[in-house]
């Protein structure tokens, strides 16, 4: 059975009338979360997609990168978008829920994190709006502002973007701990590791801008204090 019919099935609670944050409730003690994954980065971006006050069709298909969705179940994947979009529930409410889910494992709430900036850049433009609304989020999962600016920094390209910002390090660092820190971050961004923690085999996609904005930083870093 394909994700997107698993998840189907775990939001069958809707049609009679609960809530999506009533899902999390219940897939919060699942073995398996991958599908809790999947619900949580489309509940919250059909949420963070009306922050700027519209729906792109940039926005929409950024989901096609997140998510490979096949044709057959494209139904089932719009069902879930548009469920998202209409539930009347907070996306602060949405957040929570998922923080009680997950706990104090913060791994797999920093790639879901990700998985919204990579929405949020969709279109080419950061908008103020989806700022604010992705650091409520942070806020909420247990991020604080240097965790978020170093995932921020990751996915908007700026030109002034700090590489020291991308890998969470003081400019002060030495040059050991600043490949400690480099290293670690590509761990973490291995397609097994992900799959490990929970991200769905549909989404490891979403490491790919991270593993480039990792390196990139390295070699910045390096060239600089040459």
């Amino acid at each position: 059975m394909s994700i997107w019919s698993r998840m189907v099935e775990a939001i069958a609670a809707l049609a009679k009338g609960e809530g999506l944050s009533a899902v999390f409730e219940k897939l919060r003690a699942a073995p398996d979360r991958t599908v809790a994954f999947a619900i949580a980065v489309i509940a919250l971006g059909a949420k963070m997609a009306k922050a700027d006050g519209r729906v792109t069709k940039d926005e929409v298909m950024a989901f096609r990168e997140v998510f490979v969705i096949p044709t057959t179940e494209e139904a089932n994947a719009a069902r879930v978008f548009n469920l998202a979009r209409q539930d009347v529930a907070g996306y602060d409410i949405y957040a929570r829920r998922i923080k009680a889910m997950y706990g104090d494992d913060v791994s797999p709430l920093r790639d879901l994190l990700e998985g919204l900036f990579h929405i949020a850049m969709a279109d080419g433009v950061y908008h103020p709006k989806e700022d604010d609304f992705l650091y409520e989020v942070a806020d909420i999962f247990g991020f604080d502002e240097r965790r978020f600016r170093t995932i921020r920094a990751q996915f908007v390209a700026e030109a002034d973007r700090d590489p020291y910002d991308v890998l969470g390090v003081e400019p002060t660092a030495s040059k050991d701990e600043i490949r400690a820190a480099w290293w670690q971050l590509v761990r973490e961004t291995h397609p097994d590791q992900m799959l490990a923690r929970g991200v769905p085999e549909e989404a490891v996609k979403l490491a790919e801008r991270r593993m480039v904005a990792i390196n990139r930083a390295w070699e910045d870093i390096q060239a600089d204090r040459k």
